[in-house]
């Protein structure tokens, strides 16, 4: 099967390779799936880059995510599945097989079924995205009727939490850094879509709620002064990425706001919950509750564009055609 991927870590056009390589069959508990398009995240570069160090054993085929068809069955997998329409989720976490290809192997839960009314686009769009917006959350229950915040409307998670939020019942604000973005929170259902960089962004942000009960944090170095101000004893404050500062905090003012904090890394999530979250997702489309962000695509044997793209900060979500 064609395959894009590395052998050693480093810049993506100096790795990246497009390769023929032995088709893998799925084991017990696994299912195998036939690969129409495979989604790009800032994790799959940052792990191709060496940011997120794990040994290589022989070849790695990048992306956690993707969407197909279920092709083969492992051992105590049923045959019932065999021809199913699946998002997939986390494909590489723990093993060589990406969706960069033709075909991947991943067990029978983290190959979820797709709705007929949900297209492959919006299948690769989910996986890593909803799955951390699903965790930020409501791993701190529920946020019916509640109001929340979440930094960086336009991004991947920030899209998903916006829709999934709305979904559950929740008020939403988000915040972004121009008006194109702006555009996309506001498809995606955000009530108040406020450009942080302007004056008065933060009394904008207090006039629509004093009692944001999660804050969905993107970049909690750039931040946190407005977290804090808009923060009280209600507040979690969840963060989801890294930027290359770490903030410091100000212990006083974190008191102050009796401030409440959670950092989510998909992979040290309980298996049970990372399931949990995926029949979430799958509810949420049944509903037609989520959509995909616009699709920037390459053919496979662009990987390496790929990967720059999203490590540019391309707006949408990039994807990979898989022939």
């Amino acid at each position: 099967m064609k395959a894009a991927l590395y052998r050693t870590v480093g810049a993506a056009a100096d790795v990246i390779r497009l390769e023929e390589v032995e088709r893998p069959e799925p084991g017990p508990g696994e299912v195998r799936v036939r690969l129409r398009l495979s989604g790009v995240n800032p994790t799959d570069w940052k792990a191709r880059a060496g940011a997120t160090p794990r040994p290589l054993e022989g070849f790695q085929i990048p992306h956690h995510d993707g969407a197909g068809e279920i092709d083969a069955v492992g051992e105590g997998v049923p045959a019932g599945r065999l021809g199913e329409r699946v998002w997939i989720w986390l494909a590489a976490a723990g093993q060589r097989w990406g969706t960069a290809a033709q075909w991947t192997v991943v067990p029978a839960a983290r190959a979820t079924p797709l709705p007929p009314g949900a297209s492959y686009e919006l299948g690769a769009c989910l996986g890593v995205p909803a799955l951390t917006a699903h965790r930020c959350l409501f791993a701190d229950g529920p946020v019916s009727e509640r109001d929340v915040l979440v930094a960086g409307g336009a991004g991947a998670v920030g899209h998903f939490a916006i829709e999934l939020a709305r979904w559950s019942g929740a008020r939403v604000a988000a915040t972004v850094s121009g008006e194109a973005k702006a555009e996309l929170a506001r498809r995606a259902g955000a009530e108040l879509v406020v450009n942080y960089r302007q004056p008065g962004a933060q009394a904008e942000l207090q006039r629509f709620s004093s009692r944001f009960v999660r804050i969905v944090e993107v970049n909690l170095a750039a931040n946190l002064h407005l977290d804090l101000g808009l923060a009280g004893p209600e507040t979690v404050v969840v963060v989801y990425a890294a930027d290359l500062e770490d903030p410091v905090l100000p212990v006083r003012g974190c008191m102050g706001a009796n401030l409440v904090m959670r950092f989510v890394l998909l992979y040290g999530v309980p298996r049970p919950a990372l399931e949990d979250a995926a029949a979430a997702v799958h509810r949420a489309l049944v509903e037609n509750a989520l959509s995909a962000l616009p699709v920037v695509r390459f053919p496979l044997e662009r990987c390496a564009e790929a990967h720059e793209a999203v490590q540019s900060g391309a707006t949408g979500k990039v994807v990979l055609e898989i022939p």
